[in-house]
């Protein structure tokens, strides 16, 4: 499995596969650019711009085919919510031992197979119902539009012709780092987080789900090491896992969900 060159989530996994990790350009950017306007940027705008992102990464990054393991099982997990609360998402496994998943504000959705390899169903689809609320609440537009801003691809971005045909490789995989640094505010994540448990109530699976997903990532944000430490790095922008995983337990046995029987048990 390969290593993406930025290490959002790395925690190295025992896989039956070759290590890599997500690879995006690692080309310095940091021009404050000026074709992106807030008043004007709409979400098919980031829509656009983040589809050629996505493009990018998914050109150069390991991509499980259809009939890979990690593939089979996201689409026996996830294929049902292609359309999802009026959204048109594609999903795809990136096989790196980066622990991660994102979703654009194109509904493309990515996950990474070493999260697939410490996570159940439930837990996945817990932290994909995250993601797309991410979308769903615009959280993604501005995560595109500050990557932008950020990059200094910006103006070029900000041309009637759209990223995709003005951008060359190297701006494009600049853009590509720029989404994937993106961090959402906490009042976004913890709104998110209330999408997924929603998501996962509205669909009977099992909410407990969440709740495990939370605890699965304190037990890597408690962990020691240099990888461990870029984990905690990650999630720094992110409330305590702990805490988020609290807020499930409190809705669940409010809603009569709460099943003590289903707690993970983590070593």
């Amino acid at each position: 499995m390969k290593r993406m060159a930025l290490s959002l989530m790395a925690i190295s996994m025992l896989v039956g596969v070759a290590n890599a990790q997500l690879k995006v350009n690692t080309k310095a950017i940091g021009a404050v650019g000026k074709g992106v306007k807030a008043a004007t940027y709409s979400d098919a705008d980031a829509a656009r711009d983040a589809a050629a992102g996505v493009k990018w990464m998914d050109e150069h990054n390991p991509v499980a085919d259809a009939n890979d393991p990690y593939a089979v099982r996201l689409n026996k997990i996830f294929g049902k919510h292609k359309s999802e609360d009026g959204l048109n998402l594609n999903y795809k496994v990136y096989k790196v031992v980066d622990i991660n998943a994102f979703a654009c504000a194109d509904g493309s959705v990515r996950v990474f197979s070493s999260l697939m390899d410490i996570m159940s169903d439930d837990e996945l689809l817990a932290v994909i119902g995250h993601e797309i609320g991410h979308v769903r609440n615009h959280d993604s537009k501005d995560a595109m539009k500050a990557a932008l801003t950020r990059s200094a691809v910006a103006d070029a971005a900000g041309s009637q012709s759209g990223v995709a045909s003005a951008l060359t490789e190297s701006q494009l995989g600049a853009l590509a780092e720029a989404m994937m640094d993106s961090k959402h505010s906490r009042k976004q994540e913890t709104d998110a987080d209330m999408y997924s448990y929603d998501f996962m109530k509205k669909h009977g699976y099992n909410v407990m789900g969440a709740y495990n997903a939370f605890m699965t990532l304190a037990s890597l944000s408690e962990g020691s090491g240099a990888q461990a430490s870029k984990f905690q790095k990650m999630m720094n922008s992110h409330p305590d896992s702990k805490q988020r995983a609290e807020e499930v337990k409190k809705k669940a046995q409010k809603d009569g969900l709460w099943k003590e029987a289903d707690i993970k048990k983590i070593k």
